[in-house]
């Protein structure tokens, strides 16, 4: 079922990167598997609990991570050539802007993140020098 869920998701939205991947997206997807799916129960804790200021830097690094990935992804939908593709993707200009409307959120929460862990007062850290 979740196979054919898959099959209806990219026949509508006209994205063949989901059902024949390039390679370069290949490796986003081991990226996502192996660095950025052990992060979120320890950012969740880490968000949940409050007060956990060590979270900046590990933050930081996802949200840049995941931000420099999708801009890849956003750019492949916008100029690439899918009349070459073996499968239908989207020629016209609202159905790439579609399809980027469906992969935007994963650009704008991990800028959000950035924003915060840059921005908030909370999360800067004031380093402490001893004096002699």
């Amino acid at each position: 079922k979740l196979t054919d869920l898959l099959q209806q998701y990219a026949t509508a939205f006209r994205d063949p990167m989901m059902l024949q991947p390039p390679e370069w997206f290949k490796a986003f997807m081991y990226c996502e598997a192996f660095l950025q799916l052990p992060f979120f129960p320890v950012a969740a804790y880490a968000f949940l609990k409050g007060g956990c200021k060590w979270i900046r830097t590990p933050a930081i690094v996802y949200s840049t991570h995941v931000a420099t990935t999708l801009f890849a992804i956003l750019a492949h939908i916008l100029f690439h050539d899918f009349s070459k593709s073996e499968l239908a993707g989207p020629q016209t200009l609202r159905e790439r802007l579609i399809l980027l409307s469906i992969y935007l959120p994963y650009l704008l929460i991990p800028l959000l993140i950035l924003f915060t862990m840059l921005c908030n007062p909370h999360y800067k850290h004031v380093e402490k020098r001893k004096r002699k």
